[in-house]
């Protein structure tokens, strides 16, 4: 089981944010706003260290020198670490955009593998909107406008921001921007890493 460090540490700064990797520049006054105009998202990003055996808790300090102080970062597993967000912005996607660039900067050579939340189960979408599993799967074999699965077979996931379109379903507005957002994040990732494998 992964065990897990709050970061605590300073303000954060206006910044002109250069996102690693393929994503192109982009200027971001995510901290212009007040802090009453700001919301409040909730996601989780893994990324692979520069080496396999490194042990994450090496980098805490640089993660809080960096302005991590709103992540809870998972340190059980050498080679990756993990780091839970609760990131003020005015959108979603500066929220992810200023938190990759954190990490980026506070571990040099790191890689993003994975943003969350995204693929979600059905008992994922009863947690979400505390009922019972049960229940919700009346939903998915009862009403023929229920989204299909993005992943078939034993184990059923959908993406989280199609099943909040299902008109039965109530899911805060916060969450459904988000998952959009790592959605793409997460299809991006993959189409990279495909295209990659391809000129190998």
């Amino acid at each position: 089981m992964a065990s897990f460090a709050r970061c605590l540490s300073g303000v954060h700064r206006k910044t002109q944010v250069v996102i690693p990797g393929n994503y192109s520049e982009k200027s971001m006054d995510v901290y212009t706003k007040t802090m009453n105009e700001m919301t409040e998202y909730e996601f989780t990003l893994t990324f692979t260290l520069p080496d396999a055996q490194d042990d994450p808790v090496q980098y805490l300090d640089a993660l809080f020198d960096a302005g991590c102080d709103d992540a809870i970062v998972g340190t059980g597993t050498s080679g990756t670490i993990s780091l839970e967000f609760n990131r003020d912005a005015d959108s979603a996607t500066h929220a992810i955009e200023s938190a990759i660039h954190d990490v980026m900067g506070a571990i040099p050579g790191a890689s993003l593998i994975e943003a969350k939340p995204d693929m979600v189960g059905l008992t994922d979408v009863a947690e979400i909107l505390d009922c019972s599993r049960q229940n919700i799967r009346k939903y998915a074999v009862g009403y023929p406008n229920f989204p299909r699965p993005a992943i078939t077979g034993k184990f059923q996931l959908w993406h989280l921001w199609e099943i909040a379109e299902f008109d039965k379903f109530s899911i805060p507005e916060t969450l459904i921007e988000i998952s959009r957002v790592t959605c793409k994040l997460n299809l991006d990732l993959q189409n990279r890493k495909f295209k990659a494998e391809l000129t190998h």
